[in-house]
């Protein structure tokens, strides 16, 4: 059953009781980059999610996945998840608010900076398996093993959560054409669905994958989840190898497209981004750059906006793509 368009205001106060909204912003030399021609008119604005507490904007599904949780009766003795990074600050952000301890499981090799934060917020860490499908099996375990609550990757009060930058932002700017947004499992694209929806507008919708982790992309074309194999490495917040099937259910209703990227087209969104508007973003954070860039055709004169979804990126990689020495096309 979709979020009421109350239900989604309700979750909204619930993340502005601890977090302000975030800005949009229109920026003049990013705009006049997408312009045909001067003057013709396009209007672009970036949805800033990596100004949140936590940098990224899984913060808000915490929030209001914990406050539902708890509001319902039920205080786990503790909380488990596995993540890539900002879901898991997201969670260890919630749970320190409540007294709840956190263990979070991440694949080997990930975003070291991310770890740091997760432990600085209260987190137990543990790294295990070479993907995020490992980790979440192995978190899945371990949250057996102790007793303590399994938070999912995709839930409908994590959606509800994420849907507030959705709000915020059809509210600052109700008449946009289009919005591109990064896809890692799906709650930040389902969240902007559920907002549109709720109120009514026709805005469309592009999803953006990784091309090195096509899985929903080749599930929403085959209309049911299709893993496969994930080589992508700067926008980590994107590699998913096994799809959700309620969010692709959201997704292949609500979306009216999806465009892939390449890691050099997400290294080169990064570098733009910080030249036109000296925002930092991770991978996931430029993809939809990224994508609008390739389609940038398609919105002249328009009025479009990007998600750019997190700045949760670690110093050597950053220095490295700005320098143009790291994920480069070939």
């Amino acid at each position: 059953m979709p979020e009421t368009l109350a239900g989604l205001r309700a979750a909204a106060r619930c993340v502005h009781a601890v977090m302000p909204a975030t800005p949009q912003y229109r920026w003049p030399l990013l705009e006049a980059s997408f312009a045909a021609a001067p003057g013709d008119g396009t209007a672009l604005w970036l949805k800033h999610e990596n100004h949140s507490p936590v940098g990224a904007f899984k913060l808000r599904g915490g929030l209001v996945y914990l406050d539902r949780l708890l509001a319902g009766g039920t205080r786990p003795a503790g909380l488990v998840s596995a993540t890539r990074g900002n879901h898991g600050q997201s969670i260890a952000f919630a749970a320190g608010r409540h007294g709840l301890p956190v263990l979070i499981v991440v694949p080997h090799g990930n975003s070291r900076e991310k770890n740091a934060a997760m432990r600085a917020l209260g987190a137990e860490l543990v790294e295990h398996g070479d993907d995020f499908q490992e980790a979440r099996e192995h978190a899945q375990a371990l949250a057996t093993r102790r007793g303590w609550a399994m938070v999912p990757a995709f839930h409908p009060d994590l959606v509800a959560g994420v849907a507030s930058y959705a709000l915020e932002l059809f509210d600052a700017v109700p008449d946009l054409a289009t919005v591109y947004v990064p896809i890692g499992m799906g709650s930040g694209a389902a969240g902007l669905i559920a907002a549109r929806d709720a109120l009514g507008l026709a805005t469309q919708i592009v999803g953006v994958v990784s091309d090195g982790a096509p899985a929903y992309a080749l599930s929403i074309k085959r209309g049911e989840p299709v893993s496969h194999a994930v080589s992508t490495v700067l926008p980590d917040g994107m590699a998913c190898r096994t799809p959700d099937a309620a969010a692709l259910t959201i997704l292949q209703r609500g979306l009216a497209r999806v465009v892939s990227v390449s890691d050099a087209e997400v290294a080169a969104a990064m570098r733009r981004l910080f030249e036109a508007t000296h925002q930092v973003a991770e991978g996931a954070g430029a993809a939809a750059l990224a994508a609008a860039w390739q389609e940038r055709g398609r919105l002249a004169g328009g009025r479009s906006a990007l998600i750019l979804s997190g700045g949760n990126v670690d110093r050597e990689v950053f220095a490295g793509v700005l320098a143009g020495t790291l994920f480069t096309a070939a």
